[in-house]
């Protein structure tokens, strides 16, 4: 599906609000299709930008909290694999619909799992909402593994572009699952780095909007 693919394996910890708005800038940013797999600097709780403070606050267990710009429920993050795809607005996929590119990617990941040993398969309906917890739900083509919902996500489109944020809840993965997922999605990946520049406009969009209390308690 993807001709090109730009992979950013995104060793270094960060907070929730930093890492919410490295995906912004990416966003802002990206002209070619982007895979960013990231880590937590400290156990964190993420919620859609639609959810309501309070009813992760309740949650929280004195885990960092962080409003996503994406939509979706609350999602615990340190044990996971957290991602995020990006798709330019210039980029044909783009135009595809939004199930169409959801399912795209969790069958990709439902291919990269089998090849490390994982059966899974891909939700067929959603199921009906019992709890504001994202891996509570399951809906159309989220991936379930030995019955229970293991990888979801969600995603926004804007003029720049359609930003998917995904989690998928296995601390097991090997580290060859990363490449394997890459390469379901285009056998002709590119690693990156992430440049310094794209960094301090991540740090700015941080402080000004990921990591304030007018933007976490908006709702």
């Amino acid at each position: 599906m993807l001709d090109q693919l730009l992979v950013y394996d995104d060793l270094e910890p960060k907070p929730a609000a930093l890492n919410m708005a490295v995906d912004e800038a990416l966003l802002t940013e990206a002209d070619a299709p982007v895979l960013r797999f990231y880590r937590w600097q400290r156990p964190s709780l993420s919620f859609g930008y639609f959810g309501r403070y309070a009813e992760a606050a309740d949650q929280s267990d004195g885990h960092e909290i962080v409003r996503r710009w994406t939509g979706g429920g609350i999602v615990p993050h340190g044990d996971d694999l957290t991602y995020s795809v990006i798709i330019p607005a210039s980029h044909p996929f783009f135009a595809r619909s939004s199930l169409e590119i959801y399912t795209f990617l969790h069958d990709t990941i439902r291919g990269a799992l089998a090849a490390n040993g994982v059966s899974a398969i891909l939700a067929n309906r959603a199921a009906p909402k019992v709890s504001e917890n994202c891996f509570a739900n399951a809906v159309t083509s989220d991936v379930i593994s030995g019955g229970r919902k293991i990888a979801g996500a969600a995603h926004r489109r804007s003029r720049a572009g359609l930003l998917h944020q995904g989690s998928i809840q296995r601390h097991d993965l090997p580290d060859r699952f990363r490449a394997d997922f890459a390469r379901g999605l285009c056998d002709r990946h590119e690693m990156k780095m992430l440049a310094p520049e794209l960094r301090e406009h991540a740090a700015s969009i941080a402080t000004t909007k990921y990591g304030t209390a007018e933007w976490l308690k908006r709702r």
